[in-house]
C-alpha cells in the first residue's frame, strides 16, 4: 500500500470574492468584481458566502473533517482600498484573526496573494497589470502583507494560475478595462505578472528564510486528437507556452527558449527589458502548485494559420470520446491528474502540491436530507488514488487541498455550480438562510483524511 507522507497536507483552497461577501464593509474599496450585476444566470458578489462574518463556523467544520491546511486569499483591496496609499487597518485585522483561528483549530494557513481581484481604482487608473506601475503597486501590497503574516503563515502564492495570463484570461484576469487584446498587450501583461511574481519571490528568500512561496499554475494536460503528427505537434507547442515557460521562469527564472524566438519573430521583444529580465532571473520556487480540473484534446484542423500557439486550446479542443464530462464540458480524466504530478516532479524537482481539485455539479437541497453526492465521492476517489500513484512512481506530494470544499459562487459567479462537501443554502437570486448542511461527501472524506489517504 502506497502511504503518503505523515505530515500531508489536507484542505481546501478558496478566493476571496468567490467566499467573503462584505463588499462594502468596514473600509473594503471596490474590486473589478464589485462593479458586476447579477445578470438571469449569475449572482452579483456582494455577499458570496459570507465568509466574512461565518468564517469561525466554517472553520469549524474544517477542523471536523480533519483539514489542516487551508488555502485562503487575501482581497487587495479589502487591506489597501485603492490598490495605492494608505492600508485599511480593519482589513488586515480581518485576515490576521482568521490566521490566528485557523492555527488554533490545528490547520495551516496558506496565503494567495491574487485571484483576478483588481482593485477598481487600478483598473480605471492604470488598466492593470498592463501598466509597470501596478507591478510596484502589488509588491509594495505582498511586502506588507508578508511583514505582518509572516510570522505565522508559512505558505505563500502571490498568483492564482499564472499561466492564465499567458492566453485571453490574461485581459479579464489583469484589470485590463480598455484595449485593444493584441498579442503584445498579453504577453507585456504575462511579463509584468512574472515580474511581480519575482519581486515577493525575491523579498522572501532574502528576508524571511523560514517561509516558502512556490509557482503556482492551472497545469494544462493536452492531448493529440489523432497520431496525424501535425496534432501531436500542435499540442507539444500548445504545452510549451501554457505550461512549461512559466514553470522554467519559477525554477531557472529564465524564459523557454521557444517563446523567445517566437516574440523576437513577432516584433515583441521590446518587452523583454533587461533589468527586468535580470530580476526575473533570481527567481526561484521551493514548492510547485497547481490546479487541476480536467485535461484537453487538441485538433490542429481546427486551428487558423498564423495563431498563436498560446491559443491552439481556445481555438482547437475537441471533445475526447474516451473521457466523460460535467454538465460544462469539463472532461473527467484522474489519469491525466497523475500524468499532471509525475510531469512536475520529472521537470521541477521540487515539492509538488495540487491546490485546487473538483467537480461543479448542479445540486439542490430539500431542505431535510442529505445530498446524496456519489458521484463527488467518485470524482476524488479517483483522483486521490492518482495521485497515490505518482506518489509510488517517486513524487514527492505534499498535500491535496479540494477546490471549494464548502459551496461558492463558481468562477463566473454561479451558485448552481457546486464544488463543495458542505451545501450552502443560497441560490443566484434568493440569500434564503446560508445555512451550512454537510453533504454524504462530507463524510466519506473525513474518513479519507483520519486514514491519511489510507482508506479510499
Amino acid at each position: 500500500m502506497t502511504e503518503l507522507r505523515k505530515d500531508f497536507l489536507w484542505g481546501n483552497s478558496v478566493s476571496s470574492m468567490q467566499t467573503e461577501g462584505a463588499w462594502n464593509e468596514d473600509g473594503k474599496g471596490p474590486s473589478v468584481y464589485d462593479i458586476r450585476p447579477a445578470t438571469e444566470k449569475v449572482s452579483d458578489w456582494k455577499v458570496a458566502i459570507d465568509e466574512y462574518h461565518r468564517y469561525p463556523e466554517d472553520i469549524a467544520l474544517m477542523k471536523d473533517l480533519g483539514m489542516n491546511c487551508y488555502r485562503f486569499q487575501i482581497s487587495w483591496s479589502r487591506v489597501q482600498p485603492d490598490g495605492e496609499g494608505a492600508f485599511n487597518e480593519k482589513g488586515i485585522e480581518f485576515y490576521s484573526n482568521l490566521v490566528d483561528e485557523l492555527l488554533a483549530a490545528g490547520i495551516q494557513p496558506m496565503v494567495a496573494l491574487y485571484h483576478f481581484d483588481m482593485p477598481l481604482n487600478l483598473a480605471k487608473k492604470y488598466n492593470g497589470f498592463i501598466n509597470r506601475q501596478v507591478v510596484d503597486n502589488f509588491f509594495q501590497f505582498g511586502k506588507k502583507m508578508v511583514d505582518i503574516l509572516g510570522d505565522r503563515v508559512k505558505y505563500w502564492l502571490t498568483f492564482n494560475e499564472q499561466n492564465l495570463y499567458g492566453f485571453s484570461h490574461a485581459f479579464p484576469s489583469s484589470g485590463y478595462l480598455k484595449g485593444d487584446k493584441t498579442l503584445h498587450d498579453q504577453y507585456q501583461i504575462f511579463h509584468n505578472v512574472a515580474l511581480a511574481h519575482a519581486k515577493v519571490a525575491n523579498y522572501i528568500h532574502a528576508n524571511k528564510p523560514g517561509l516558502q512561496i512556490g509557482g503556482m499554475e492551472a497545469y494544462q494536460v493536452a492531448y493529440p486528437a489523432t497520431p496525424n503528427p501535425a496534432d501531436v505537434a500542435a499540442t507539444r507547442e500548445y504545452t510549451e507556452f501554457v505550461d512549461n515557460n512559466l514553470i522554467r521562469i519559477f525554477t531557472e527564472g529564465k524564459y523557454s527558449d521557444e517563446v523567445l524566438a517566437f516574440m523576437k519573430a513577432h516584433d515583441l521583444e521590446d518587452i523583454l527589458k533587461p533589468d527586468e529580465m535580470a530580476e526575473i532571473g533570481e527567481t526561484r520556487s521551493d514548492f510547485f502548485a497547481f490546479s487541476y480540473y480536467a485535461t484537453a484534446t487538441i485538433d490542429s484542423t481546427q486551428i487558423p494559420t498564423g495563431t498563436a500557439p498560446n491559443y491552439f486550446a481556445e481555438v482547437g479542443t475537441k471533445k475526447n470520446p474516451y473521457l466523460q464530462a460535467n454538465e460544462w464540458g469539463w472532461q473527467i480524466d484522474p489519469q491525466g491528474f497523475e500524468t499532471a504530478i509525475l510531469t512536475l516532479q520529472n521537470q521541477t524537482h521540487l515539492p509538488i502540491f495540487p491546490i485546487e481539485n473538483g467537480i461543479g455539479v448542479r445540486e439542490h437541497w430539500d431542505g431535510e436530507h442529505e445530498i446524496d453526492d456519489d458521484y463527488r465521492i467518485a470524482y476524488h476517489r479517483d483522483h486521490i488514488q492518482a495521485m497515490k500513484n505518482a506518489v509510488a512512481k517517486g513524487a514527492n506530494v505534499i498535500g491535496y487541498l479540494g477546490w471549494g470544499l464548502i459551496d461558492i459562487l463558481s468562477s463566473q459567479g454561479d451558485m448552481e455550480k457546486r464544488y463543495g462537501v458542505v451545501y450552502v443554502n443560497r441560490t443566484n437570486d434568493d440569500l434564503r438562510n446560508l445555512k451550512r448542511v454537510p453533504k454524504k461527501s462530507y463524510h466519506w472524506f473525513k474518513r479519507v483524511i483520519a486514514s491519511n489517504g489510507d482508506v479510499l
